[in-house]
């Protein structure tokens, strides 16, 4: 029977990735045409700013596509510990391609300053990016709530990715509306603030896949956390040398675990199977190696945590 649930684990998983990738293809390509086409009929600058940041999310749409039906290949011999790394590798081009987005609406923003700035009329572009922060507020509760399912940091970057873009949509927004009622310098001023948000997101993607790809450390709190679970399982004496790096955007946690000496070899196995298991259920946790010790003979004769009957 559990080889049937962890089937149906997984094309429940499978579901929710597809699910989540259609959400964000067609939300941002619509999103992306729309906008194009209103920066080009009003010459909004901040809205034109808009446009290429969505141009860019729909390229990091088509990316996060194929990376993950990489990354969700199963292991073979080429890559016998599975292909998560491809997911983290896709990601930096998507950052190349968010740093590319800002820079465009960088300079079209410095452009228009040096051109002089013209009044935008309210009409076409506020409604769009109105329009435009209704969709992606949409956007960002239904992948926040898949990746939360699917403990993703892929998809908990894409729903903040959207969450953000809903706060340069407002702005932009707010640029179109100040160049009308207050200074056309609203516009451009805005549009720099847009390249300036995206550059900030660009930065982040890039930290993150680095990190996942250089095989970064976990936090100190969840090493502590595995320590402590280490410890609770019925035998377990000490936990030391315990290293959770990541392995692409999952987390590997190698640890050492002291048991009594006078165990059998069978006795000492089940209780590391145990202690994997228990690793294993974390959401962070991909898989987890556990190496058997002895205590030291010294301590041999101290009482052991958890040697009272283990019962589940």
């Amino acid at each position: 029977m559990q080889w049937v649930r962890e089937v149906q684990r997984d094309m429940h998983r499978e579901r929710l990735y597809r699910s989540a990738i259609a959400i964000t293809l067609a939300g941002n390509i619509l999103l992306a045409v729309v906008k194009a086409l209103a920066a080009v009929f009003s010459g909004s600058v901040a809205l034109y700013a808009d446009a290429a940041n969505s141009a860019s999310d729909v390229f990091y749409s088509f990316t996060i596509a194929l990376g993950l039906w990489m990354a969700l290949q199963p292991p073979d011999l080429s890559h016998p510990q599975g292909h998560y790394r491809f997911e983290p590798l896709v990601g930096l081009v998507v950052a190349a391609s968010m740093t590319v987005a800002g820079y465009v609406a960088l300079r079209a923003a410095i452009e228009r300053f040096l051109t002089g700035a013209v009044a935008i009329e309210p009409g076409l572009p506020t409604l769009t990016l109105v329009g435009s922060a209704t969709v992606k507020v949409g956007m960002y509760w239904s992948i926040q709530r898949i990746a939360q399912a699917l403990a993703s940091p892929t998809f908990k970057a894409t729903a903040q990715d959207n969450l953000s873009d809903v706060l340069t949509s407002m702005a932009a927004f707010v640029g179109a509306l100040g160049s009308k009622w207050i200074h056309p310098w609203f516009d451009p001023v805005a549009g720099g603030l847009v390249a300036l948000w995206i550059f900030k997101n660009a930065a982040a993607a890039w930290r993150s896949n680095l990190a996942f790809l250089t095989g970064a450390g976990a936090s100190q709190e969840l090493r502590e956390q595995i320590a402590e679970i280490s410890g609770s399982v019925p035998g377990v004496r000490a936990v030391h040398q315990v290293i959770a790096e990541y392995v692409g955007p999952r987390l590997v946690a190698d640890l050492h675990i002291n048991v009594s000496g006078d165990l059998t070899l069978r006795e000492a196995h089940a209780i590391a199977d145990e202690v994997e298991r228990r690793l294993s259920a974390l959401d962070e946790i991909d898989r987890a190696y556990v190496h058997v010790e002895p205590c030291p003979e010294e301590e041999e004769n101290l009482p052991c945590r958890g040697d009272e009957p283990h019962q589940d």
